[in-house]
């Protein structure tokens, strides 16, 4: 028996994997799933965690290197060949156009062990500013709002457990029942007293879970959330329901922010929002009640993807925060802000070297004494390192252009089905002199890679991940993997022999770990304190260790900080910052051409881009195609019914997926799930704008046209 963790979102759940039965085999589950007690799911699992272990038994798995010949078809290659041509083709790449002519594209789900060692390929073998990950689109605005308010990035700062004794929780823009099932069991407290807020154009799962009498649904307009937050802050200073005290002692800024809000009185909110005056003034008495400062027992303001991606994603959680801040609510009991990241290891993977501006420990990568420490440990020059790159929207909007990577690297990430204006991205990637993607599937961007490279998943390998919460949890080997499949480790240490590098990228995760720990130590996201040794004897011991665990101390090891801010935040003068912020609304306008909303996001069958997910049989079953939610008033007016296909079109390109027509869909507003590829899928609708400071897209807002689809028939005689 193998205890590990789930290998889907930032939750972890923990579970067991043993002997599979019979049954299991059928469905070419090499393992059996069994959950395991914890305390983000307490032995609970969702129907992807359940089904997980059938991904490992895909029969399209793959398992021999890809080249990609003359006649445009990819065919079987040997690992020696691959490689070679692989270091051949980068070489005379970056011979011929620099060094900034090859780019890596990373993925939030790697272990932190190969997060980090392609973070320092980049910068030591390769020597190149480009690189970035697909976490850029899940948690980049949440991470710049925190950095500059509270001075540290961690998702949720307290464990998800914390939740449970909170009396009042504002959810904006995440539907936690189908992306976390497990997780909505943190509600109860919140509920029970009447105080589960839920922001969301969509009458969600999550949304249903504040009906009768369990709390509010605050059906806003697409793309107001920040609206919202800022008529919450009105109502909060104008009724004197903030803690006083707190910001005096602990922020700054407080009067700035007191000022801006005061033009958001509900009325006029509840124009922009939709969302009536009096739900607003009733959400903010709920919460501030809710506060310490009022005698309540706990309050807790979470942002998920639908309030983050969007170009004013950063100025949305910064007014979340300000309104924890005037309640008095980071490092208090049961309370504080926090953000629900998505990937496995959304948080680890930028802490340790795949964001563009980043070294590994959350270090800034133009820091000289940040690039002194981690050059030492790496043995290598502090200017040999290159210095930022850009966020993953512009990376990839400049491949294959002039001055722009000839060759990227594709690590853990099928951009062609979840990037923005996907059908952009795929010519972009087309235009590339060399597309190298390792991975375990044919996802659709391995289909249009040059060289294809299989390497194991996530039963079949050792390292650690980062959880929502912060804690550092162990990765475990269940089995071995199948033959001629390589760890990225062992890829990425081939590689850099063959590049000249032919030290400095060992392949035991525990060593690379060792490493990390070194290079994180002193760091924000300091990890000097762990090994894979202490990680394994905590969770024997029933112990949790989140970071930051700096190095042990005259003997003494650090036992982790499950909780941030009690003391103060770490900014330069210990206090939090309140930065004021305006709502100037989403980059897509609505017009004539295109009268609606499309808001996009997930469902519970399906995970990312479907390149796993889409392979489980009783998944595919229970959702087997893409979607369209209209109100019934809207589907009256169009003509359409339930059941049959539409079109769905923006400035972009057109979807096509079948109606679904409920009630809980706003009736100016469709949604649609991203998780297919082809004319269904949802990210040909998408924009490619972004946040101007964390550079997250706007996935969640585009104005579209919605009519009924009719095939193109053939001509007579064709």
């Amino acid at each position: 028996m193998t205890a590990t963790h789930c290998p889907y979102c930032a939750l972890q759940c923990a579970m067991t994997l043993g002997p599979a039965d019979a049954e299991a085999r059928r469905v070419r589950a090499p393992v059996a799933v069994t959950g395991r007690e914890f305390p983000t799911n307490r032995g609970g699992l969702c129907q992807k965690g359940w089904t997980s272990a059938q991904v490992l038994g895909a029969t399209d798995r793959l398992t021999t290197p890809l080249v990609r010949g003359a006649d445009g078809e990819l065919h079987p290659a040997t690992w020696d060949d691959a490689l070679d041509l692989v270091a051949g083709r980068l070489t005379e790449i970056q011979e011929r156009h620099g060094r900034d002519a090859v780019a890596v594209f990373g993925g939030g789900g790697l272990t932190n062990e190969k997060a980090y060692a392609l973070g320092k390929f980049a910068r030591v073998v390769l020597r190149t500013p480009f690189i970035d990950y697909n976490g850029r689109f899940c948690m980049a605005s949440a991470a710049a709002a925190a950095n500059r308010s509270l001075g540290v990035d961690r998702g949720l700062p307290f464990p998800l457990a914390d939740l449970g004794g909170a009396q009042a929780v504002l959810l904006l823009g995440s539907n936690l029942a189908e992306t976390m099932p497990p997780s909505t069991q943190h509600l109860a407290g919140a509920r029970a007293a009447g105080g589960l807020v839920v922001v969301d154009p969509r009458h969600s799962p999550t949304a249903a879970l504040a009906d009768d009498g369990a709390g509010l649904h605050l059906q806003a307009v697409p793309g107001t959330d920040l609206a919202v937050l800022l008529a919450l802050l009105h109502v909060v200073w104008a009724e004197g329901l903030v803690d006083a005290d707190y910001l005096a002692a602990r922020t700054t800024g407080a009067d700035d922010v007191r000022r801006s809000v005061a033009a958001w009185w509900p009325e006029r909110a509840e124009r922009v929002t939709g969302v009536p005056a009096d739900d607003l003034r009733r959400a903010a008495r709920v919460l501030a009640a809710a506060a310490p400062v009022n005698g309540g027992a706990g309050a807790v303001v979470l942002t998920g993807r639908g309030a983050e991606q969007s170009t004013q994603g950063t100025a949305t959680v910064t007014a979340a925060i300000n309104l924890a801040l005037s309640l008095g609510l980071p490092g208090r009991p049961s309370s504080g802000y926090g953000a629900i990241t998505g990937q496995g290891n959304g948080q680890g993977g930028r802490e340790h070297g795949q964001k563009a501006d980043q070294l590994p420990g959350y270090r800034k990568i133009d820091d000289p004494a940040a690039r002194a420490h981690v050059a030492a440990v790496w043995g290598v020059d502090p200017d040999d390192l290159p210095g930022p790159g850009v966020a993953a929207v512009e990376l990839v909007r400049r491949c294959g252009t002039p001055g722009g990577p000839r060759a990227l690297l594709v690590h853990g990430c099928n951009l062609v089905v979840s990037a923005p204006d996907n059908q952009a991205v795929r010519e972009r990637l087309q235009a590339l002199d060399l597309l190298v993607v390792c991975d375990f599937l044919p996802s659709e961007t391995a289909l249009l890679a040059d060289v294809v490279l299989p390497v194991t998943q996530w039963a079949e390998e050792e390292g650690t991940m980062t959880s929502l919460e912060g804690r550092v949890i162990r990765r475990r080997r269940a089995l071995a993997p199948p033959p001629g499949v390589r760890s990225e480790l062992d890829v990425l240490h081939d590689l850099a022999a063959r590049l000249g590098v032919t030290s400095g990228f060992p392949t035991d995760p525990a060593e690379v770990f060792d490493e990390l720990a070194r290079a994180s130590s002193g760091g924000i996201a300091d990890y000097g304190g762990l090994s894979h040794a202490r990680l394994d004897a905590a969770e024997a011991a029933g112990q949790a260790l989140h970071w930051p665990v700096p190095a042990a101390r005259d003997g003494a090891e650090h036992p982790g900080t499950p909780r941030l801010f009690a003391d103060g935040f770490p900014r330069p003068d210990g206090r939090a910052l309140m930065v004021p912020v305006d709502h100037r609304g989403p980059s897509d306008r609505l017009h004539p051409d295109q009268p609606l909303y499309l808001v996009t996001g997930r469902v519970l069958q399906h995970y990312q881009s479907g390149a796993q997910t889409r392979r489980v049989p009783a998944l595919a079953a229970a959702q087997p195609e893409p979607y369209v939610e209209l109100h019934p008033l809207l589907a009256d007016r169009l003509g359409i019914a339930d059941g049959e296909p539409v079109e769905v079109t923006s400035a972009r390109g057109t979807a096509v997926a079948v109606a679904h027509v409920t009630p809980g869909a706003r009736p100016d507003t469709v949604f649609m799930p991203f998780h297919w590829s082809g004319e269904g899928s949802a990210n040909r609708l998408t924009t490619d704008a972004t946040d101007p400071i964390s550079g997250m897209p706007e996935f969640k807002v585009a104005a579209v046209r919605v009519r009924a689809h009719v095939p193109e028939r053939a001509e007579v005689g064709a």
